[in-house]
């Protein structure tokens, strides 16, 4: 009898542990619509529903692990709230009209693999605390407002395979510390104020597919460690200020399919990069 009132009272406990998390969540989930004025949405919650038939969920073991709430009118700020969504894996926001800062808190959602918040109105720089993200395996934060450098930390993603910061206003160079991101496969940065020359350790992230420079101020000569990237199927460089002739890259890389550059670098040999310091 002893022990048929422990495992009730285990059960207990579980049940209303699992109501607290639960409840976490749920909060986290009602923050979302009402700052983002949820009434309005394309597709929006019954909230007198249970959270399991709201439209843009995925609920595995009772955890949300992914929100896809894309093209669906958001309007507003990201609270900081959504952090307390612990378990979620993929968060897709894009097509809307969220505004303001990035919240720091996104740093903390430590077993997020995707973040797409891409075709909206950030604004405000990109959270250094993002470089933290270990599980993180696409970061698509392109056409908003965000300004600042690229974070160095953002080198720390080792599962990083997709980099898509265009269309913005950052500034800066670009890191060096990119060229951690082995098993990275598409970095396009185009369309933003980057300036700079591009960093020969480039050459190191050889599963690139796509890498997308165009409509920035970098300057200098292409590192001829370009060529190392046989995995390249997309290299983009035009509008920029890069020196020299590289018809000769083109010929290096044998998967090449979209090549743009400058008609005034379009023939002539490869070149290296000019001695200005890598930096940060």
């Amino acid at each position: 009898m002893k022990t048929l009132k422990i495992t009730l009272l285990l059960c207990l406990v579980s049940v209303y542990s699992f109501a607290d998390v639960f409840q976490n969540q749920k909060s986290a989930l009602l923050d979302l619509y009402n700052s983002t004025n949820g009434d309005a949405w394309n597709n929006s919650w019954d909230l007198d529903q249970p959270v399991s038939s709201w439209s843009g969920l995925t609920i595995e073991n009772d955890q949300i692990v992914a929100i896809n709430l894309s093209f669906n009118n958001l309007k507003g700020n990201l609270p900081e709230s959504i952090s307390e969504l612990k378990n979620l894996k993929v968060l897709n926001l894009a097509f809307n009209k969220l505004e303001g800062e990035l919240p720091n808190a996104l740093s903390s959602m430590i077993n997020l693999e995707e973040l797409k918040l891409f075709s909206n109105e950030f604004s405000g720089g990109i959270p250094a605390g993002i470089g933290s993200l270990a599980n993180l395996k696409a970061l698509e934060l392109y056409n908003n407002d965000l300004t600042g450098e690229i974070p160095s930390s953002l080198g720390n993603l080792s599962k990083l395979e997709r980099l898509m910061l265009s269309s913005n206003q950052l500034q800066g160079k670009l890191p060096s510390s990119l060229s951690s991101l082995k098993s990275l496969k598409i970095l396009s940065v185009f369309d933003n104020r980057l300036l700079g020359t591009i960093p020969s350790s480039i050459g190191k992230l050889a599963g690139l597919e796509e890498l997308v420079l165009s409509n920035n101020a970098f300057y200098g000569e292409i590192p001829s460690e370009l060529a190392q990237l046989t995995n390249l199927k997309t290299l983009l460089l035009g509008q920029n200020q890069f020196k020299g002739n590289f018809a000769a890259l083109k010929e290096k890389l044998p998967n090449i399919v979209d090549f743009d550059l400058d008609d005034v670098n379009s023939k002539g040999s490869l070149v290296t990069l000019d001695s200005e310091e890598e930096e940060d």
